[in-house]
């Protein structure tokens, strides 16, 4: 059973829903709390074990190169000032030389072709894939959960989480097989089905372990939804001929692809860290506070409220 060496973090997409923040500067370094997204999603790969990390980027997103490289004006800068602290968040957040590579998705055809793309970097090896969109809060990371199952029985493993049966239409969907301690053996997967179709509730959440099989069904994988190749149609082919375990990840999940749940992200990994957390809990009491005080209706026959 080979290891998991290697990850691709797909930040190709455009951002349209963040526009105007996303004109000039890439969804995936919109921060949470003080740290870029995508930089949320490496140190989760990190924690698991990855020592290569491939981006597969679009126009506009050499600043997420930069950011991944060291920048010698401003560490010269915060050595003069004696800024020790700041340096050494830097130099943990970098990944050592030669640990990263970045190689392009020239059209928006999809996540399937996204992963495509990095075919030749990753080579005939088992690999992780990590949607930077979807930002992971747990202790162990979700990809580390994951490497249980893969541990036990090789093949393919996706992290799933449940949703409201309304809501399947929106999702990947796996069906739930033999189960033990690790998760269970998906036998059945679809791309978004209507509710009375589906064979769970358990979404596919955005954390891959996949065989290298996957680029041969990828490069000859037909449009599916959206006219967009879709990673989902070749895993349900590969589903044919290799086990596929799901893992139910144990933490909260955040979709910063939306702005609720950007929002969402940032209010809990802020409330999660020691240096602010009780300030800002006390910020965000008052905010709230003020706000129902807001929503109140006025009294009957008065003005409005005081």
């Amino acid at each position: 059973m080979s290891p998991i060496r290697k990850a691709i973090f797909p930040v190709a997409g455009l951002g349209t829903r963040f526009l105007p923040a996303t004109k000039a500067m890439p969804k995936e370094m919109l921060t949470i709390v003080d740290k870029p997204v995508i930089q949320y999603v490496v140190d989760e790969a990190r924690e698991a074990g990855i020592e290569h990390f491939v981006f597969v980027t679009g126009r506009n997103k050499s600043v997420i190169e930069d950011h991944f490289d060291i920048q010698v004006e401003l560490e010269l800068t915060l050595k003069e000032r004696g800024k020790t602290q700041e340096m050494e968040i830097l130099q943990a957040d970098l990944p050592p030389p030669g640990a990263t590579s970045f190689t392009r998705q020239q059209a928006p055809l999809g996540l399937g072709h996204a992963v495509w793309c990095a075919r030749n970097i990753v080579g005939q090896e088992p690999f992780a894939l990590l949607l930077p969109d979807m930002v992971m809060q747990g202790e162990p990371g979700c990809l580390s959960q994951m490497l249980a199952a893969y541990g036990k029985h090789g093949g393919n493993v996706i992290a799933v989480e449940e949703t409201e049966p309304e809501n399947v239409h929106k999702y990947g969907i796996v069906g739930v097989g033999e189960e033990d301690e690790t998760g269970f053996h998906i036998d059945q997967m679809v791309e978004k089905p209507r509710p009375e179709d589906a064979p769970s509730n358990m979404i596919i959440s955005g954390r891959y372990i996949l065989q290298p099989e996957i680029f041969d069904l990828l490069e000859n994988q037909a449009t599916g939804a959206g006219g967009e190749i879709q990673i989902t149609d070749a895993m349900i082919s590969l589903a044919k001929q290799q086990r596929f375990s799901g893992v139910r990840f144990d933490g909260r999940t955040f979709d910063c692809g939306s702005k609720v749940g950007f929002l969402a992200a940032n209010v809990a990994f802020a409330l999660s860290r020691n240096d602010i957390a009780d300030e800002f809990h006390a910020a965000l009491t008052d905010i709230m506070s003020k706000d129902a005080k807001a929503r109140q209706p006025a009294e009957k026959g008065g003005g409005p409220a005081a």
